[in-house]
């Protein structure tokens, strides 16, 4: 199995706020990008969310941590999307950083 994916996401919230807005958030993206995601599960345990995402015939599997300055999150990537690990960060620290953003 290849290496979890791990990315950091800085914020200035407050860990209160930034659970707030990530809340949903994974069911924004299938609104958004419904043609590519085939099906998102998100489940909330304290600061704490994991997450499975259907996209391109791959399961993606993870979580995330709200910290009071930072999101960290963890994705595990299939051995054939672990090819596209630098655009999946990328990917995954853009999107998050505009869930935090949004008011």
């Amino acid at each position: 199995m290849a290496k979890p994916l791990i990315i950091s996401i800085p914020h200035d919230l407050g860990q209160a706020e930034a659970m707030r807005r990530l809340h949903g958030g994974m069911t924004g993206l299938k609104s958004q990008f419904g043609d590519k995601v085939a099906s998102i599960n998100e489940t909330w345990n304290g600061n704490r969310m994991d997450f499975r995402v259907g996209a391109m015939g791959q399961n993606v599997n993870g979580h995330l941590e709200v910290m009071q300055d930072q999101v960290r999150v963890e994705v595990q990537l299939p051995w054939i999307l672990a090819v596209i690990a630098e655009k999946a960060k990328t990917f995954i620290q853009k999107q998050g950083t505009l869930m935090l953003e949004k008011k």
